[in-house]
């Protein structure tokens, strides 16, 4: 199940659980979409992988015990571990593979 982390890494923007510009990578690395199209240039700075809109968590529980009141949305911030120039140069190197190929 999905973290549904509070926080862009990179600027640390708050993304509540229904943002609809929260991106996430396949190891749930989470960023808003303008610095997944302006800094990360759709690259995850942690796993070199591509991004994907992150999922909303239904905040009704129209399922017995499946919803956001049963499975709440992570509250502790998440904070990228590169500095936006580091990983620019480590963009730079796979950038124009394709997210599938890398």
């Amino acid at each position: 199940m999905l973290k549904v982390k509070p926080n862009c890494e990179c600027c640390e923007r708050e993304l509540p659980p229904d943002s609809m510009v929260a991106m996430i990578c396949s190891y749930e690395c989470t960023f808003c979409r303008t610095c997944v199209d302006e800094s990360l240039g759709n690259v995850c700075p942690n796993c070199g992988g591509g991004f994907q809109p992150r999922p909303i968590r239904p905040s009704i529980a129209r399922r017995a015990g499946i919803g956001l009141s049963h499975q709440p949305a992570s509250t502790e911030p998440v904070h990228m571990r590169y500095s936006v120039e580091e990983h620019q140069v480590f963009a730079a190197s796979i950038k124009d593979i394709p997210p599938q190929d890398r």
